[in-house]
């Protein structure tokens, strides 16, 4: 039996899967805000739900939001600031008495589609979440490739690629640079652009539902480019067997019958074969991967 966590901005989501992979519990609370020791009693009463509600000890792994320096166990990058600069997994072994495991949360996306989701297929994927940011993962034969600084597969913060006149030197992103991928390819940078050029507000479902107009096609094209222009960069240093869309925006269709052509023509081979593929468990591959990091994290957090 595994439990996975998925900590979130506004939930914290906890489920049990068996050894086949099938849901034995699931459940959510709201996370607590701006507080540290109150979210790792959160974390901490969810898991001893899940064993008291399933009469069973199980391992625990956690998705967060950020990822973790290997060198000090402490967490960086996460919107979740209240965590930044703490021993995350450390404290949360500690108030329950035992090991766990954590990773970045797309991280544990990657791996949930990896390990039984639209990528068990494959040796090499890659998870990519477009969704209000922009972060991705890296799996090989069913383990996430992470590093000491515990960044593999960030591409949200890489600079787009070859850039038109009118795309440099781009937004300014939170991280303090600007450009990066983020702020070109996320659901917030979609809604943002269209407003930017036509002046009209609208979210991103209204932009795909009214792609018959003319702005709204235009908007949804650029961001395709950008969209095959960073997945291309990606492919020429990890040649992935295929790629996993996952966050919001991985329900607009028309990705799956238009990003690899999109995508080809930036690849550095003769003939790119380009394989890139919804997911199975949507919302719920980060929690569900979380639960499998006992098989698939590299160093155990």
């Amino acid at each position: 039996m595994r439990i996975g966590i998925d900590l979130g901005g506004t939930k914290i989501a906890g489920i049990v899967l068996d050894g086949g992979g099938k849901t034995q519990w699931s459940n959510r609370i709201p996370t607590p805000k701006q507080d540290y020791d109150a979210t790792i009693a959160a974390v901490r009463d969810l898991i001893v739900q899940a064993e008291t509600e399933t009469g069973t000890k199980a391992t625990v792994g956690i998705g967060i939001p950020g990822s973790q320096v290997r060198a000090t166990g402490r967490v960086q990058n996460s919107n979740l600031t209240w965590i930044n600069g703490r021993p995350f997994c450390a404290d949360l072994s500690a108030a329950l008495g035992r090991d766990v495991r954590v990773a970045n949360d797309a991280h544990c996306f990657a791996l949930s589609e990896a390990v039984d989701g639209a990528a068990a297929d494959c040796r090499a994927v890659f998870g990519v979440i477009i969704g209000t940011g922009c972060g991705g993962g890296l799996v090989f034969d069913g383990r996430i490739i992470d590093g000491p600084n515990g960044i593999g597969g960030e591409w949200g913060h890489m600079p787009l690629p070859w850039p038109t006149p009118d795309e440099s030197p781009g937004p300014m992103c939170w991280c303090g640079r600007r450009g990066c991928m983020e702020m070109w390819v996320s659901g917030t940078a979609l809604e943002r652009d269209h407003q930017t050029v036509t002046g009209h507000a609208l979210r991103a479902p209204e932009i795909v539902a009214n792609a018959a107009d003319r702005a709204c096609q235009a908007t949804l094209d650029r961001h395709l480019s950008r969209l095959a222009r960073g997945l291309a960069v990606v492919i020429d240093i990890f040649d992935p067997d295929t790629i996993v869309l996952g966050g919001g925006l991985s329900n607009m269709p028309h990705l799956y019958d238009q990003l690899p052509d999109a995508v080809r023509p930036h690849v550095f081979a003769d003939d790119p074969a380009i394989d890139i593929r919804p997911p199975k468990y949507g919302d719920s591959s980060g929690v569900r991967g979380a639960a499998w990091l006992w098989d698939g994290s590299p160093d155990g957090g």
